[in-house]
């Protein structure tokens, strides 16, 4: 049997509004960073409803002065 890790949507979540906090950002701050028209992206992943691609993981490490490792949530899937 393969224990394999799998990413934890909320957890992942949670710690983007929590870095994003830590880092002295507002949903706005991050929308103007991105180009995003609306912060509908950013709310869902702060919910834990979608997960960032990789390229905008990037961005995230970037804004936050953190890793991506620091971002991603990831549980063991048996």
């Amino acid at each position: 049997m393969c224990i394999w890790p799998v990413i934890d949507p909320a957890a992942t979540g949670s710690r983007i509004a929590d870095l994003r906090r830590r880092a002295g950002l507002t949903v706005r701050d991050l929308q103007d960073i991105f180009g995003f028209r609306t912060p509908q992206a950013i709310y869902k992943w702060q919910r834990g409803d979608a997960i960032p691609t990789v390229d905008n993981l990037v961005v995230l490490a970037a804004a936050f002065h953190v890793t991506i490792e620091d971002i991603i949530v990831t549980t063991m899937d048996d």
